[in-house]
């Protein structure tokens, strides 16, 4: 599976972390951003070339991080494909993609630790979308809801 990764300054040094461990465990990962600490950083253009990289199938899930993780959130969600959540358990981590195909975790660096980010990250990626009628038929009316507006 391909990972795509992407933090604003005030999650670089868990994208770092998140990294190595994805690559310690095997995962083909592309960095897109931020490539070094920079303070005055905006989340919106950080996440933008990840959520695209999502949408147009480049990889096949993703890991957003900023200081609370609600930013590159609503920011993803603004691209059509991307269905994006900030995740705090691992229950709606690995729930979110079984029922809502969810394909971008995104993560408070300044509210989790390390230990937890890395539980979230291995639910989310072990996770399958189940695919049975009421959740297709769910992520259907979504996808219309992204034609419709988008």
């Amino acid at each position: 599976m391909k990972i795509g990764i992407a933090a604003d300054h005030a999650g670089f040094e868990h994208k770092q972390q998140i990294v190595a461990q994805l690559q310690k465990k095997g995962y083909d990962v592309k960095d897109y951003g931020a490539q070094a600490y920079d303070a005055d950083d905006d989340y919106p253009d950080i996440i933008l070339p990840l959520a695209q990289a999502i949408a147009s199938g480049e990889v096949e899930r993703g890991i957003a991080v900023c200081g609370s993780g609600v930013g590159v959130s609503i920011a993803a969600n603004k691209v059509a494909g991307v269905r994006a959540a900030l995740i705090t358990e691992t229950y709606s981590a690995h729930q979110g993609v079984e029922h809502d195909d969810m394909n971008l975790l995104c993560l408070g660096g300044r509210v989790i630790g390390p230990v937890l980010q890395w539980e979230l990250v291995e639910a989310f990626l072990n996770a399958r979308y189940k695919g049975e009628e009421r959740f297709q038929r769910r992520l259907d009316k979504v996808i219309a809801l992204e034609k419709k507006h988008f």
